[in-house]
């Protein structure tokens, strides 16, 4: 079935993991065998091929590069200036894609409804571009008003403002309080341009902050239920709600240590804990639940986001294994428009809403 998987870190692989995302996953993992200087060497499960294989041919893919003052003990950036020139390398990796036919950039309902038509005649798509979406996964890289400007035009189309810890315009994961005039200026400027605004990452006085203040379309690229893992990563169900309120799509990401509770990064394993799609399915389930439908869910994998087969259901070798959720939402009921609205129906119609 078609798959749309609304967040995914491809540049940030290519860039800073140094990984050739045309080659197969098993000559991705062979080439990092004995690499210590990443925590998830040798356990990739994303690649072009793997993409195909799994019928996902639309991602939200996103530039990402952090600031950290000096006092933030967080990896990242050492100024702005250099987090920019860093997710404009990341934009050049993806021109680079586009111009060897193996991406397609979807910015607005055209190119949209093109590109789905287009995979889906595909009798076979081992070759097809991958379309993506552009996101950009935190807001510090952004150095003025002007840049979000500038970024829209070259294809961005949404954006998370923060990240982990304290940042520039928001405060996110693990980090506390609301945005200053910067963050609210931020969010004037995306509403002005329809920049679509990721909800992921906020920190809770940011998250209801910015339900107050941004009247634009906002979705959740990749988050879980803080009622089955508890931690300020996860969202409350209070949060769900209001999301569901303003039409938000919420993706089910699938990083373990928010699948299942107790997780200890570095010690625990998949298959130990219990930790499988049925065991994500339990908090895209749970959404549905709140929401009285299966309107709002979606997948967000971030499969690729710092973690892979180490960290990761243990029933996913490879993204591809992403084909294994209808029959797993059938099994649990779900009907077979249900089972097509979590895997590419929910995100295609939100993108409609806002691009129309």
């Amino acid at each position: 079935m078609f798959t749309l998987d609304a967040h995914l870190d491809l540049a940030m692989n290519a860039m800073e993991w140094n990984r050739d995302l045309r080659q197969p996953i098993r000559a991705i993992r062979k080439r990092e065998k004995g690499m210590t200087d990443k925590p998830d060497r040798g356990n990739a499960t994303v690649s072009f091929g793997a993409l195909r294989e799994g019928n996902i041919g639309l991602v939200v893919a996103t530039q990402i590069a952090r600031y950290v003052a000096p006092e933030n003990p967080l990896p990242g950036w050492h100024s702005p200036e250099q987090a920019w020139a860093h997710t404009q390398a990341q934009r050049a990796w993806y021109q680079t894609m586009e111009e060897q036919g193996e991406m397609v950039l979807v910015k607005d309902l055209t190119s949209l409804e093109a590109h789905v038509k287009n995979w889906n005649k595909q009798k076979n798509p081992e070759s097809a571009p991958i379309g993506f979406i552009l996101s950009l996964e935190g807001a510090d890289s952004l150095l003025t008003l002007q840049h979000i400007e500038r970024a829209y035009a070259y294809g961005l189309r949404a954006i998370g403002p923060a990240h982990y810890g304290p940042g520039r315009y928001a405060n996110g994961t693990d980090a506390t309080g609301e945005m200053g005039a910067d963050g609210l200026a931020l969010l004037k400027e995306m509403e002005r341009l329809g920049i679509i605004l990721d909800a992921t990452h906020l920190c809770d006085d940011a998250f209801w902050q910015a339900m107050r203040h941004f009247q634009g379309h906002v979705w959740a690229s990749h988050n879980n239920c803080r009622s089955l893992v508890p931690h300020n990563r996860q969202f409350s169900d209070e949060q769900i709600r209001i999301l569901i309120e303003r039409g938000a799509v919420i993706g089910m990401a699938l990083d373990a240590w928010m699948i299942v509770p107790d997780w200890v990064r570095g010690q625990s394993t998949p298959r130990a804990m219990g930790c499988d799609l049925e065991k994500a399915l339990d908090h895209l389930d749970h959404v549905c639940q709140l929401a009285g439908n299966t309107l709002h869910v979606g997948i967000g994998s971030d499969l690729d986001g710092a973690f892979g087969t180490e960290q990761c259901p243990y029933d996913v070798e490879t993204i591809a294994d992403l084909q294994k959720i209808p029959d797993l939402l059938r099994k649990r009921g779900f009907s077979e428009t249900d089972v097509e609205n979590v895997m590419h129906g929910n995100w295609l119609r939100f993108l409609k809403r806002a691009w129309g």
